[in-house]
């Protein structure tokens, strides 16, 4: 199989389902933000400082996945190709942003980040997955977009900061208060 089709010289590409859109068109790009999170979130997952997380990485992974392939469809009344999110999915999050932040101090100002190459690249990643949940967003602001993604995507951002500061605690990586002046 070849991996090019030349079909996409002209600035288009394919919807999963049919039908071509314009590169740039709000739905590429919120699926192109969502397969920049997986990869981030790999990223992470190559660090052997992260081997207790992986089970959950990977499972953030295979729903970024299913969260994609249904972004990549052209939205007009049709059944997901994949299995959504769903609410296990945000619990499982939620649950594990719970059992970190009980090992957490509390927080009182925002924090700089940096410090470690593995803290900065979670870092990055929560600012990749905020920027795929405001893609999203505007996305479903104009067409058929299932919620859970939205709410998926909040949560991850969410378990992301907390895996931040984790992992700062973890490897005894001073975090950088940023005090409002």
């Amino acid at each position: 199989m070849k991996i090019y089709t030349r079909t996409g010289d002209d600035g288009t590409t394919s919807l999963a389902g049919g039908g071509r859109v314009p590169k740039y068109h709000q739905r590429v790009e919120a699926y192109g933000s969502v397969d920049e999170l997986i990869a981030w979130i790999g990223v992470l997952r190559g660090f052997p400082e992260t081997t207790e997380k992986t089970e959950i990485l990977i499972n953030i992974q295979d729903q970024l996945m299913r969260c994609a392939c249904i972004l990549a469809q052209s939205g007009k009344n049709q059944e997901p190709a994949v299995c959504l999110p769903d609410e296990q999915a945000v619990k499982l999050l939620e649950d594990e942003i719970d059992k970190m932040g009980t090992s957490l101090p509390a927080l009182k100002s925002f924090i700089l980040p940096g410090g470690n190459l593995l803290v900065s690249y979670c870092n990055v990643a929560r600012c990749v997955c905020r920027r795929a949940e405001r893609s999203v967003l505007r996305l479903r602001a104009g067409e058929q977009v299932p919620e859970i993604i939205c709410r998926f995507l909040n949560r991850l951002s969410d378990y992301l900061f907390v895996f931040t500061r984790y992992l700062a605690l973890k490897l005894d990586i001073e975090q950088v208060k940023w005090p409002a002046r």
